[in-house]
C-alpha cells in the first residue's frame, strides 16, 4: 500500500472511501467536517498517488508548484505541505487561483510563466518539491530550468502531457523523448501511466543530478 504524506489520507465520503486532505473546500469537492476530497480524475498528482507511486515526501515540505491553474490540485498540496509558491501564466484561472490562495496563509500565488524561472527567482526560495502540471512543448526543458529551486536531497513530480508536446506522434515515443532530455538534470526514480484518469499523460518522480 501506498504511503502517504501526513496531511492526506483515506477518507469516507458518503460511505465511499477516497483520497482527502484537511482544509477549506476549493472547487466543490465532497466534504466531511475538516476533510475534502481529492478527486484524481481532476489531478495529475491525485492520480499518481492512486496509482501507488512513491513520491518520495512526507508532508511539511516547501513546494513550487508549476502550472497551478485555477488551484485545483495545488489547494490540495497546500494543505499538507509548508510555504506553497503556485505559478500559473494565465490570466483568468489565476483569478480562481487567488480566490482559492485567500483562504490558505501558506499558498503564494505568482502570476508568471514556468518557461521563465528567471521572473519569480527573486520571490521562491529554495524548496523541497517541484511539482510540475504544465501544458506545453518542451516539458523536460521547464523542469530543468526551474531545477534551480529545488533542493539536492529534493522531489521533482511530473505530469508529461503528450498531446502538448507533439499531438501526432505516439504517446510512448513523447514520453521516452522527455525522459531522455529530463535525465540531462535529473535521476528518473519511477514513471507510471496515467491512463484511466488522464489519457496520454505520464507521471514521473525524479530527483536533481
Amino acid at each position: 500500500m501506498t504511503v502517504l504524506p501526513d496531511g492526506v489520507a483515506r477518507h469516507a465520503f458518503d460511505g465511499r472511501e477516497r483520497l482527502a486532505t484537511r482544509g477549506p473546500p476549493a472547487y466543490g469537492e465532497p466534504t466531511d467536517g475538516e476533510w475534502r476530497a481529492w478527486d484524481p480524475g481532476r489531478s495529475k498528482l491525485g492520480a499518481m498517488i492512486e496509482r501507488g507511486m512513491d513520491l518520495g515526501i512526507d508532508g511539511g515540505e516547501t513546494v513550487l508548484y508549476l502550472g497551478a491553474a485555477s488551484g485545483t490540485t495545488v489547494s490540495h498540496v497546500a494543505d499538507f505541505s509548508g510555504p506553497t509558491y503556485a505559478v500559473e501564466f494565465a490570466a483568468r484561472p489565476a483569478r480562481d487561483l487567488l480566490d482559492v490562495c485567500e483562504a490558505r496563509e501558506n499558498l503564494f500565488p505568482l502570476l508568471k510563466d514556468a518557461r521563465r524561472p528567471e521572473t519569480y527567482a527573486h520571490v521562491v526560495e529554495p524548496v523541497d518539491l517541484l511539482v510540475q502540471d504544465v501544458a506545453t512543448r518542451g516539458q523536460a526543458a521547464v523542469a530543468l530550468s526551474n531545477r534551480r529551486f529545488l533542493d539536492p536531497d529534493g522531489r521533482l513530480l511530473l505530469a508529461v502531457k503528450a498531446r502538448s508536446e507533439d499531438v501526432t506522434a505516439e504517446p510512448a515515443s513523447v514520453f521516452e523523448r522527455t525522459l531522455d532530455r529530463l535525465r540531462e538534470g535529473y535521476e528518473v526514480l519511477a514513471t507510471e501511466r496515467l491512463d484511466g484518469f488522464h489519457d496520454d499523460h505520464l507521471g514521473v518522480v525524479a530527483r536533481p543530478q
